[in-house]
């Protein structure tokens, strides 16, 4: 794992966005550790070198997905879904309707072979709240997650405090929404300080032409690519920093919607362990 700046991206073959949550500073005074948790873009075009050095060096043993199911029809199995070590969870951030609304129940009995000609209608829409019409798309986008998907998101960051021994690796497309917002709350449980977290989510500015480029060669989202500039995509601190200060201000912070939505000290401490010695 090497970079000029912190160290902690994972370069591989097959994504462009994938890191460590590792090595990230607390409040008083620790530290994350590395070979826990990572955060990445899509993993579906791993080489067969990624593969072994994930699962062999890194020690990879679950996969965190927050794709919808649509989006895992069309991109198919990915090379992961061959190693027997490796569990595969899946929680979609965007509301969906129908029965299957988990792929890998799909799959593995065989009920669908494809996507569906109406895949799109399985999607719903998200309403922003009324006290939250006034903030940045981006925002909007991310509190949408929280207020639509509270199941979904408290499911991942539990699967996070339970998984081990080995690695975690959380991840949605781009690897910066879905995932920014699920490794956000992970990290602030974890006692990592409110510019920290905003400095982790940005990092993916670094990457981001390359990873534009990777998603545009994917006709599941080629069209969204071309329809908007490099720096429309790109993340900016100021969301990110927007989202924690009204979990602050709402709730608390982090730590204090995850209790209101289940995930309580316990499961907390259970957390901090996973990313901290």
């Amino acid at each position: 794992m090497t970079d000029t700046r912190t160290g902690r991206w994972v370069r591989l073959d097959g994504t462009t966005n994938t890191r460590d949550l590792g090595g990230l500073p607390t409040t008083d005074g620790g530290v994350t550790v590395a070979g826990r948790v990572l955060r990445s873009d899509n993993l579906q075009t791993l080489s067969e070198d990624d593969v072994r050095r994930l699962v062999q060096e890194i020690g990879l043993r679950e996969v965190i997905d927050l794709r919808t199911t649509a989006e895992i029809l069309l991109e198919g199995r990915g090379p992961l879904r061959a190693v027997p070590e490796v569990t595969h969870r899946h929680f979609s951030l965007i509301p969906e309707r129908g029965h299957y609304t988990d792929v890998f129940a799909v799959e593995e009995d065989e009920v669908v072979e494809g996507l569906p000609a109406d895949w799109v209608e399985s999607l719903l829409p998200r309403q922003a709240a009324a006290h939250d019409q006034e903030e940045p798309p981006a925002v909007r986008a991310y509190l949408g997650y929280l207020g639509d998907r509270s199941g979904a998101v408290v499911d991942a960051v539990r699967a996070l405090a339970t998984g081990g021994p080995g690695a975690s690796v959380v991840h949605c497309a781009a690897g910066k929404d879905r995932t920014g917002v699920v490794v956000a709350l992970a990290l602030a449980v974890a006692g990592v300080g409110h510019d920290d977290i905003v400095a982790d989510y940005a990092m993916t500015a670094d990457v981001i032409e390359a990873l534009v480029a990777k998603l545009a060669a994917s006709p599941t989202y080629a069209g969204d690519m071309e329809r908007r500039d490099v720096a429309s995509h790109t993340p900016r601190a100021e969301t990110m920093d927007r989202v924690l200060t009204l979990l602050d201000e709402r709730h608390g912070g982090a730590a204090g919607w995850l209790e209101a939505h289940g995930f309580g000290a316990r499961e907390q401490a259970a957390l901090r362990a996973r990313l901290r010695d």
